[in-house]
């Protein structure tokens, strides 16, 4: 997989513009063929690892998916490439080459194949076997036959309005889904066992109209402040995973689910904000899928103002990416007079300022990760430009810097990498 994205070449000004935060036709694009290109490779993966891959049922779903792509591409390709079916293909490769624990999942590889058969309308006869007396087809949703057994599926086995059928939960204004039905929604959502990030089982339709409101009302908030930013949240999302109640993160980013992002229910002005640090997770992924921004390893070492643990190196740079445009998108709130809006731009600037330095001066920096975090540092003095009113500023950086000198205490055999 590593030789395959290996071809990708970033140019300078991409880079810059990907640094900054701010969205760009180039920075998208990237993201979406890196995308595709990681999805489509590790897809074959799976076919080379399955047993029979060539022959047998997993051939049968590849030459039915090959088939939906020939007479509509678009169709069958929002079904590989969407979010949960990452997290389907990297589980089950993991599984395939795992010499102990649950076999692979290679039946989904049907659902994937009928989904695509029937967006793309094409006549075809696939049989397939629900789980627990349901079957999930990825992006239309999920039947319920009236009867125990394999079912056999053609080209007119999803309606819509027919009451065993239940579709997915399309979000309003745009092509985003709220995806409370697919087993792969999220790493270990098919298990009984509560993860630290559980998706929310499936929800009733006020728990449907509920957040079709926070969604409207947090983009409705985004056009208003950051019209760039609504626009780029629309094109990189391709699903919103709702978490179960009770969850402490308010939103999250899991790699094997690009194009995704968990959250949990919240008020317009905190899910925009969500979405705006949750959608630079996934871009800064998708860069370092193509691009190494360092040589660093996992140890837990470094100062983030935003958390109260140690943090590698690649988490601080990940916290200070995902900040940096939440002070942007709260500066260009402020300017428009969303109450509070100044003070939050003023707090989260300071963390992201005191942390920058630590990243330039890092000895484990790669030439690109010199060059990623030099354009970060420019965008953040660019804020320079319209600064909060009164002392602000200067006050929250008075107070980070309590913070840094507190956590120093806390953490003295680590106090020389909270500064440079």
């Amino acid at each position: 997989m590593t030789a395959a994205l290996a071809a990708f070449t970033v140019p300078t000004p991409t880079l810059r513009a990907l640094a900054s935060t701010e969205p760009s036709p180039e920075g998208t694009r990237l993201v979406h063929d890196v995308r595709r290109s990681k999805r489509l490779v590790l897809l074959r993966a799976v076919l080379d690892a399955a047993p029979c891959g060539r022959t047998g049922r997993t051939a049968e779903h590849w030459a039915l998916l090959e088939e939906a792509e020939r007479h509509d591409p678009a169709a069958a390709r929002d079904v590989l490439h969407y979010p949960a079916t990452g997290v389907w293909a990297e589980e089950t490769l993991r599984r395939l080459h795992a010499p102990y624990g649950p076999p692979p999942d290679l039946a989904h590889l049907g659902a994937l194949a009928a989904a695509a058969a029937l967006r793309a309308r094409i006549p075809f006869t696939h049989t397939l076997r629900p789980v627990h007396g349901r079957l999930v087809l990825p992006t239309l949703g999920l039947l319920r036959p009236d009867r125990p057994g394999p079912l056999v599926l053609t080209e007119r086995s999803w309606d819509p309005d027919d009451p065993a059928t239940l579709p997915l939960h399309a979000l309003p204004g745009g092509r985003t889904a709220l995806d409370d039905l697919d087993p792969y929604r999220a790493p270990g959502a098919a298990q009984p066992a509560p993860a630290p990030l559980r998706p929310a089982r499936r929800l009733t339709p006020k728990g449907h109209k509920r957040w079709d409101t926070q969604w409207t009302g947090a983009l409705t908030l985004l056009h208003r402040y950051d019209t760039v930013r609504a626009e780029e949240t629309v094109q990189l999302l391709r699903s919103l995973v709702p978490l179960a109640g009770g969850s402490r993160s308010s939103g999250a980013t899991l790699p094997a689910a690009a194009g995704s992002v968990l959250a949990r229910a919240q008020a317009p002005p905190a899910l925009a904000a969500t979405l705006v640090h949750e959608v630079q997770h996934g871009k800064l992924t998708a860069l370092a899928d193509v691009l190494t921004l360092h040589t660093a390893d996992a140890t837990p070492r470094h100062w983030a103002p935003w958390r109260s643990d140690p943090r590698p190196l690649e988490g601080l740079l990940h916290g200070a990416y995902a900040h940096l445009a939440l002070a942007g998108y709260w500066q260009r709130a402020a300017l428009y007079g969303a109450r509070g809006a100044w003070a939050q731009h003023a707090r989260i600037r300071a963390q992201v300022a005191a942390v920058l330095p630590v990243l330039r001066a890092h000895d484990r920096l790669t030439a690109a990760g010199r060059e990623f975090t030099d354009a970060m540092a420019a965008a953040e003095r660019a804020m320079d430009e319209l600064p909060p009113p009164g002392d602000q500023h200067a006050a929250a950086r008075r107070a980070v810097d309590r913070e840094r000198r507190a956590w120093c205490e806390r953490h003295p055999e680590l106090a020389l990498f909270a500064q440079v």
